[in-house]
């Protein structure tokens, strides 16, 4: 669903124009030598002509006899004109392109020329009346801008428009300039502008008429618009959002422009166009993240991230290294996802020239013996345990798998770090451990109770843990997967009809995970204010609206695309929670919140590890589902377990017990 196109880069330049204008088409297609040197000869020529004419005008004859005197200063002025169009770029400039700057450029150079007359009759004591140099600038600006426009004006009239028909919402100068931009493309048609301001409704910018809002639906019909292009420039969120959700119904794409810092920048250009995401309506106002809680605990800092190459661990490095660490150990079991986020990183540290070390290191969070040699040998500082299977029915179909990782992998990291002084510990956990009703969740509600019983044991290492819901585009996220969907035209599937998740951006989110390390005193669990719950459905219906396709229900049976129901996966439920108990306290930022919960006496977490460890190194799936139930992680499965192997062995059991097919001694052993 996101792309990004330039329509200045989609020109052909002259090979878009009509093919029998030959004249024309050989001038704009010859090299640009050739064209500024027949641009020079033009301009002595309308210099020259310029000068006869306002000395004609004045004197009221077409006879002159120019003496040396006058001849000395016409080639003076015509050496100085020449000259400052040249320091002024304007030979640099694209006749079919000229814009306001140019012409500004042509009138500035026109003054001087005029200046450099005046100054050299004086000096040369040549007749030249004083009215001269006056006249002298209005026919200069005759000869040589009025052919420039008029130059530009039959190039972009013969230069057949785009095929995409669009309007521009926002008749400001960021409009305005996007008009401009369009105007010289080839690809897009922009046929009017809309705006909300009053006062510019009914005029004219661009040759475009500026409408009120409520007059798009005919626009659009009249005119076979498919596209809205939004240039709101530097306007307030909610406006924006506002605008958005108006467009919605009209069943068009809509698409804008680059943030204004961006294009101010110099990273983006304004014909830069993007669809609107889901992100722009489902975000919210940014938080300005507290600076010293941001660098605490990281500037200057060894600092460790597990799972540094998945989706949270992999914006918590693009984060941490804006803070100056002296060095970020890259820990990650996946080779690609390793090699991606080191190679982004290797780029910005060489492009900003920072002092800071990125290690990357392949291994697992399974690894004892190399966990130890890690946080021994570079002398960690901080760990960000992001390292775990998060995908609920992945986990469901592979508990035993799930769990050695998200459990024991969490506590192998955390003992680790505890063996070798590691100064603070914060695990990335999920709404998912609140009540669970899956293995995923019940497995990061484990891991909450590890650490909350390692930071009983211990004043050397701070433990705390951060627990948020779903982030935007997260690998795993419905939202990448409905963009696919769209993108192929549907269907869209939503599990459930009233389903409800709460949603977080990416970077929102790891500036508060880092934000709320920081604010740990040993055994916290932060939550983060996930603001409002979205409905899923209407979060798919949403999107397919924002790419100009209509939904496909019983009120509309003609629609584009269609959303159907696919029924709740293993473990999933309708509503996350973010609090086991009601027992909850702010902190100093007004979106982390730290939560009392209930922990299980160090014997009972003890003896549940030990067996869970036994059933996992012997794969006995049912004991340990069944284990875990039995907790106090209030484990409530809405199903029976699903895990694959087990299934298979089940499956297999039951045909070696036909008759015929094996003894019954075989199948005992």
């Amino acid at each position: 669903m996101v792309d990004t196109m330039t329509p200045l880069e989609s020109m052909n330049g002259p090979k878009e124009l009509m093919k029998n204008n030959s004249l024309l088409y050989r001038f704009l297609s010859a090299p640009r030598p050739v064209k500024r040197a027949i641009s020079v000869c033009y301009d002595t020529i309308a210099i020259v002509s310029s000068f006869y004419l306002a000395y004609a005008l004045r004197m009221g004859r077409t006879e002159i006899h120019f003496d040396r005197p006058i001849l000395l200063c016409l080639l003076f002025t015509l050496v100085v004109s020449l000259y400052t169009f040249m320091r002024m770029g304007l030979y640099r400039a694209i006749l079919r392109y000229m814009t306001q700057q140019a012409m500004f450029t042509i009138v500035i150079g026109i003054l001087i020329s005029s200046l450099a007359m005046a100054l050299s009759g004086f000096f040369l004591h040549a007749f030249l009346p004083r009215s001269v140099p006056i006249i002298y600038v209005f026919t200069t600006l005759i000869l040589i801008g009025l052919p420039r426009l008029a130059f530009r004006n039959i190039v972009q009239a013969l230069t057949p428009k785009g095929d995409v028909k669009v309007i521009i919402y926002g008749a400001g100068e960021t409009g305005s300039n996007l008009a401009a931009q369009l105007q010289q493309g080839s690809e897009f048609h922009p046929v009017a502008f809309v705006d909300d301001n009053k006062i510019l409704q009914g005029s004219v910018l661009r040759g475009l008429t500026v409408y009120h809002p409520h007059k798009l639906s005919a626009l659009i019909e009249e005119h076979q618009v498919s596209r809205i292009l939004l240039a709101l420039g530097n306007i307030e969120r909610q406006e924006r959002i506002r605008i958005i959700r108006y467009l919605e119904p009209l069943l068009v794409q809509v698409q804008t422009i680059p943030p204004i810092t961006d294009i101010v920048r110099g990273v983006a250009h304004i014909s830069e166009l993007r669809n609107i995401q889901i992100e722009d309506l489902l975000g919210r106002d940014p938080v300005a993240p507290d600076p010293i809680l941001m660098g605490k605990n990281t500037t200057d800092k060894v600092v460790m991230v597990t799972g540094a190459g998945g989706s949270i661990g992999s914006e918590l490095c693009r984060q941490l290294i804006k803070l100056s660490p002296s060095k970020i150990i890259l820990f990650e079991q996946n080779e690609f996802n390793l090699y991606r986020i080191e190679k982004e990183l290797a780029e910005k540290v060489i492009a900003d020239q920072l002092p800071i070390e990125i290690v990357p290191l392949l291994g697992s969070v399974q690894n004892v013996s190399l966990l130890n040699m890690v946080m021994s040998q570079f002398a960690v500082h901080i760990v960000y345990h992001a390292a775990a299977y998060k995908h609920v029915p992945i986990v469901e179909h592979n508990l035993i798998e799930g769990v050695k990782n998200n459990l024991f992998g969490t506590r192998n990291v955390a003992e680790a770090a505890l063996r070798h002084r590691v100064k603070h510990f914060v695990l990335i956990s999920t709404d998912k451990a609140v009540r669970p009703t899956n293995i995923m969740g019940a497995s990061k509600r484990l891991a909450e109770l590890v650490l909350q019983d390692l930071a009983t044991r211990t004043s050397s290492t701070t433990f705390s843990m951060v627990r948020f819901g779903n982030v935007l585009d997260s690998s795993g996220s419905v939202v990448p997967r409905f963009r696919e969907q769209i993108r192929r035209g549907g269907p869209i599937t939503v599990t459930h009809k009233d389903i409800v998740r709460y949603f977080m951006t990416i970077s929102e989110a790891a500036q508060l995970v880092i934000q709320a390390g920081s604010m740990a005193q040993g055994g916290d669990v932060f939550v983060l204010d996930m603001g409002e719950p979205v409905k899923i459905h209407d979060l798919a219906r949403e999107m397919a609206l924002l790419s100009g396709y209509s939904v496909r229900d019983e009120n509309n049976p003609n629609g584009d695309i269609e959303i159907i129901f696919t029924g709740l996966r293993p473990g999933e439920k309708l509503y996350e929670e973010l609090l086991c108990g009601s027992n909850c306290e702010g902190t100093t930022h007004p979106r982390i919140l730290r939560a009392q919960e209930k922990k299980i006496s160090p014997q009972s977490l003890a003896e549940l590890l030990d067996k869970a460890q036994l059933y996992c190194e012997q794969y006995r799936h049912q004991e340990l589902f069944t284990l875990i139930v039995d907790s106090d992680v209030e484990f409530e499965p809405l199903y029976e377990m699903s895990d694959l192997i087990h299934k298979s062995k089940k499956e297999t059991a039951k045909l070696l017990v036909m008759p015929g097919l094996v003894d019954k001694k075989i199948l005992a052993e």
